[in-house]
């Protein structure tokens, strides 16, 4: 009786035992950040299967970028109206963090780009001639009819002592496909780097037909850089970390024929306009100057206080921003009362806001994304507000694969000044509108192109009955839907090929405003402090240019609102 009593604890501690470090073993599984939570599978092992940055700690600062936090502020509110616009009425809204251009993309970034196309697609072979031409800025815009300005026409965008400066006379489309080459030109570095493509491949065997796109990577990754398997790495290849563990940097090296994809985290958001709301947001910068904040009013220009000179001791007097001072005075006095510049003048000449940005008051007015209206319609909207939104998808082939853009079927826009600028370029995916597959039953959006949403289309009109077919041949309806009956000025081709304008002269156009002008904020060296406050918002075509409208890019942030500590719990 005694050795069976002996014998049952002996089975029972054992028992114990082995219950207490399969707990424990279990319990290690599902903390260890290399093992699935959900399956207890490994992550990354390196005999395949599901490949994450378990590591991944946050979004890299993209070059250039500073980050903004986001909040909620008052948009619109401004403290003069002598142009009485009535077109930016007071509405809060709220605006996620992002990165934003520490300055104004400048001559020298620029002339980056124009070379970077010139090597790649050379003008002087048929196929490519209009892409250089097409991106190239405009520098006939400083001229003037009464005043002597060839010196800027001739050397402002090319040479050395402008290069600091910002570039002017790149119009809203132009910005856009900068914006673009620059996501494409920062990714694919980061993935040479990181070691999935070749080391300085992007130098030595660019081509026009093996150029990298951030897209076609993502969703084609074989037939990147023109499919070149010696180019395009199948698995990173300088991590010194073994499969499926991490290095001393954090990097994990994935299983063989692996490429680097979003869940990979090493692929940054694209570069693109920020919108109004963003742009706005970043030039108050209220979160430096607490009595400045939404519930008290806000700030007339990006710095404190309500004038345009300094009342800082050492530099007291000097002005904040370079903008015209008055009649005839674009810079003040030589040498006493001066802004330092007469025209633009290079970036970072005068202090930073409370974010970090430099010039977003004064030197050049920018570019934002947004498709301009008088109303910012805060009722439809109120967080990450933006008017532009034109929906597209990747175009699946017959064979059920992306298509990707060549020399033949690359897409030129012909401007209504008769100029040619390149839609996209070959490598890319090529994008055609959503339809149906994605709208049907959906309630956030029901068809591609958002810019006249609730404002110039049938459903905004008085005359239309939501559910009643017969109102779409109704004339008055479609006469409604030209609320904003804007001049249309046509440029086509003759028999030869030859180039026809035609100049909208009709004396019934009521309005500028239409689907393809763009906002634009901040004033510039030509304007008065009147435009330096952040809400004034005015408008201009989306594919003209002029000597005074410069841009910055911004881009999303992914992730936590900031780079905060956790707070400890109670």
């Amino acid at each position: 009786m005694k050795v069976n009593k002996i014998m049952a604890g002996k089975l029972l501690l054992s028992l114990v035992i082995v219950f207490g470090l399969t707990v424990t073993s279990c319990s290690k599984g599902s903390s260890s950040k290399n093992s699935s939570t959900a399956t207890g599978w490994k992550i990354n092992d390196k005999k395949g299967g599901f490949q994450y940055a378990s590591n991944f700690k946050k979004q890299a600062t993209g070059p250039g970028l500073v980050m903004v936090e986001g909040g909620t502020f008052t948009m619109g509110k401004v403290q003069d109206d002598v142009m009485h616009d009535w077109n930016n009425s007071p509405n809060q809204q709220h605006v996620q963090s992002f990165y934003m251009d520490e300055t104004e993309v400048t001559n020298l970034m620029y002339m980056e780009y124009l070379d970077w196309l010139k090597r790649v697609f050379p003008p002087d072979q048929e196929n490519y001639k209009n892409i250089y031409e097409g991106a190239s800025p405009d520098t006939l815009v400083w001229r003037n009819r009464l005043g002597y300005n060839e010196t800027m026409t001739n050397n402002y965008l090319r040479h050395p002592a402008y290069a600091s400066y910002p570039v002017v006379g790149v119009n809203w489309i132009q910005a856009v496909e900068f914006s673009k080459w620059r996501t494409d030109r920062v990714n694919e570095n980061t993935l040479e780097q990181q070691g999935y493509l070749k080391k300085d491949a992007k130098v030595t065997q660019v081509s026009a037909d093996k150029t990298f796109s951030t897209e076609t990577y993502l969703a084609a990754p074989t037939k990147t850089m023109g499919g070149d398997e010696e180019i395009v790495l199948k698995g990173r290849r300088n991590s010194k970390a073994k499969p499926g563990k991490a290095d001393k940097d954090g990097n994990v090296k994935e299983a063989k024929n692996v490429y680097a994809q979003r869940s990979s985290g090493l692929i940054l958001p694209e570069y693109r306009l920020p919108t109004e709301a963003e742009w706005e947001y970043a030039a108050a910068a209220d979160v430096g100057q607490r009595e400045y904040n939404i519930y008290k009013g806000q700030k007339k220009y990006p710095w404190s206080g309500s004038y345009t000179r300094s009342g800082k001791r050492q530099v007291r007097g000097d002005q904040l921003a370079n903008f015209k001072q008055g009649k005839g005075d674009y810079g003040g006095i030589a040498g006493w009362s001066d802004d330092g510049a007469d025209i633009t003048n290079k970036v970072k000449s005068y202090p930073p806001n409370d974010f970090g940005l430099y010039d977003m008051a004064g030197n050049v007015a920018e570019w934002v994304a947004d498709v301009y209206r008088p109303i910012v319609d805060d009722e439809a909207s109120d967080f990450n507000y933006y008017r532009g939104n034109v929906y597209t998808k990747n175009k699946i082939g017959e064979d059920g694969k992306a298509e990707i853009v060549t020399a033949e079927t690359q897409v030129f826009d012909t401007l209504s000044n008769g100029r040619i600028i390149a839609r996209n370029f070959p490598g890319e995916i090529a994008q055609v509108p959503v339809d149906e597959k994605e709208t049907y039953l959906r309630q956030n959006f029901d068809k591609s192109d958002n810019r006249n949403y609730r404002d110039g289309d049938k459903q905004s009109t008085r005359y239309f009955k939501f559910g009643g077919a017969e109102e779409e041949d109704n004339p008055k309806t479609k006469e409604a839907h030209r609320m904003y009956d804007s001049p249309v000025h046509n440029v086509s081709t003759d028999s030869l090929g030859g180039m026809v304008r035609k100049y909208d002269k009709s004396s019934k156009r009521t309005t500028l405003v239409n689907d393809n002008v763009r906002v634009y904020k901040g004033g510039s060296w030509r304007d008065r402090a009147y435009w330096l406050d952040p809400a004034q918002r005015r408008y201009f075509p989306q594919d003209m240019a002029t000597d005074y409208i410069g841009f910055r890019c911004a881009m999303s942030r992914v992730g936590p609102k900031a780079d905060k500590k956790k707070r400890p719990r109670n």
